[in-house]
């Protein structure tokens, strides 16, 4: 058994005992998704901007504990801690319990100095669980004899913009825990306590899965803890939106788990419809009602859809953290015989596509007609959001914005098919309108997930001119199926005659 545990296994805990006891005992059982293994990269580069941030003359030192090893980074930061200089990644154990703290500045004139430690996060806000960390780190370097004065979190300011060359004043904002720290530090140790008691343990604790599986963070055992649970026939999580207080608190006091045991006068039409639909087998299609709301747009129909990449750290003038930029479009124009046309754009460049995306954009439709999509909030958000950088393009950009119509609220009125389980995201609803359509045989990217990471690897310096041509490929493929699926999944509804690529 560990004698020390360090503070992310005590924040696994913190989630759930069986997490910690894993992480120790079988870490090889962790499959952590794309999604968690990206923020991780984004955690480590922001890391890395914090310490030009807090560094700028760069006299301070980094004590990289993966390249010289876990006890020579100990010694090495003890020794710096006695100095007056920045410290990055300076480690210390004590009291059961092993942290690095990500920014140690020294305050006042003593020599050794008292610290401010600067826990820096990739959130834009301060949650419950940086408290929490903060409070470990706290009590861990308290523990080892550092003088600590303060402690805060530094946290990503949503509101700030890039003014470009490099200049990132003001992208963090700090947040001072330094009371309800020290407030926090006897249920710290507590805390300790009680996690080396679930480390030792010979057997791995029956906690079943639940809610906390995925808050804070998505836990990367879940499929392990619920391959062993009995699933069941017709899962509570296919019926959607159950965010009613009086649904939600019957369902977790009876501990249901399978739709058929949620009374039907709890559920909306919608969610009434998804579990009738589900326990028959039968498809609703009120073929009618969604033909009347598609009929008399004018001809021809434009049908687009955007892709997006999000920076923690922003990388192009005039853009904010997490900020959805587009960097791809697809779109195809019908004429009123059937006949399709597509335009697209991509940028893998690495400089910023964004005016150029809005200019072809504004060129491709070109026209009258209905500009469908499918989830009007984010394309319209995102045409907004080029208006406001671009205000010469704004009055081109809001027509195109004016012109949209929504086909999901459509599908999710008209039209339900027990395989979607529910879901009406356009991948769910197209099998079974179209069944000859499959993402599965795209090669590479096949969702907006996909997307991002492929067009950031495509924009990194070490990447390949012959693996840049590749991702561009991928990314023209899937983006030109997400659109030529939507006309599909329009001229279902619709009652629309052939159409033709």
């Amino acid at each position: 058994m560990p004698k020390l545990l360090s503070k992310s296994k005590l924040i696994a805990w913190r989630q759930c005992p069986r997490r910690l006891w894993l992480e120790v005992h079988n870490p090889e059982l962790r499959a952590d998704s794309a999604g968690a293994e990206a923020r991780m990269e984004a955690g480590n580069e922001l890391g890395r901007l914090a310490q030009r941030i807090y560094d700028p003359d760069g006299t301070g030192e980094t004590i990289d504990a993966q390249k010289i090893g876990f006890g020579p980074a100990l010694e090495r930061s003890k020794a710096v801690l006695a100095e007056a200089k920045p410290v990055f990644e300076a480690g210390y154990a004590a009291g059961g319990g092993l942290a690095f703290a990500d920014v140690m500045l020294p305050v006042g004139d003593k020599r050794p100095p008292d610290w401010r430690m600067v826990e820096v996060k990739s959130a834009t806000s301060v949650k419950d669980y940086h408290r929490e960390d903060a409070a470990i780190q706290a009590y861990i370097a308290r523990a080892a004899g550092i003088p600590l004065r303060a402690i805060a979190v530094a946290h990503i300011d949503s509101s700030f913009v890039y003014p470009g060359d490099g200049d990132y004043d003001g992208l963090l904002a700090e947040k001072d825990l330094t009371a309800e720290t020290t407030a926090l530090s006897g249920e710290v140790a507590q805390w300790i306590d009680t996690a080396h008691e679930i480390a030792a343990l010979a057997k791995e604790p029956d906690i079943r899965t639940g809610g906390h599986c995925s808050t804070p963070f998505a836990c990367g055992f879940y499929h392990h803890c619920s391959a062993s649970e009995p699933q069941p026939e017709y899962p509570i999580d296919w019926l959607p939106r159950l965010q009613k207080k009086d649904v939600k608190a019957f369902i977790e006091t009876k501990s249901i788990t399978d739709l058929r045991d949620v009374p039907d006068d709890l559920l909306n039409e919608i969610q009434l419809r998804v579990k009738k639909a589900t326990l028959s087998g039968k498809p609703y299609f009120d073929h009618a009602g969604a033909a009347r709301e598609l009929k008399g747009q004018p001809m021809p129909a434009c049908f687009l859809d955007f892709e997006t990449v999000q920076f923690t750290i922003p990388v192009w003038k005039g853009t904010r953290p997490y900020q959805q930029l587009p960097f791809q479009f697809s779109l195809h124009k019908l004429a009123p015989d059937g006949s399709l046309a597509h335009h697209e754009f991509l940028d893998i460049s690495g400089a910023d596509p964004c005016a150029e995306f809005a200019d072809t954009l504004i060129s491709a439709c070109e026209g009258r007609g209905p500009v469908y999509v499918y989830n009007v909030q984010f394309e319209a958000g995102r045409i907004r959001e080029l208006g406001q950088r671009f205000p010469q393009k704004v009055r081109a950009l809001d027509a195109i914005a004016m012109r949209m119509v929504d086909v999901l609220p459509i599908a999710r009125r008209y039209y339900y098919h027990p395989d979607q389980h529910g879901s009406w995201s356009i991948k769910a609803v197209l099998p079974s309108m179209v069944p000859e359509l499959d993402y599965d045989t795209l090669t590479g990217v096949k969702d907006g997930a996909m997307a991002a990471a492929a067009f950031l690897e495509a924009i990194r310096p070490d990447t390949t001119q012959e693996r840049r041509e590749q991702i561009r490929r991928e990314l023209l493929e899937y983006c030109w199926l997400d659109t030529y699926a939507l006309v599909r999944v329009w001229a279902y509804l619709a009652g629309f005659g052939p159409v033709r690529v």
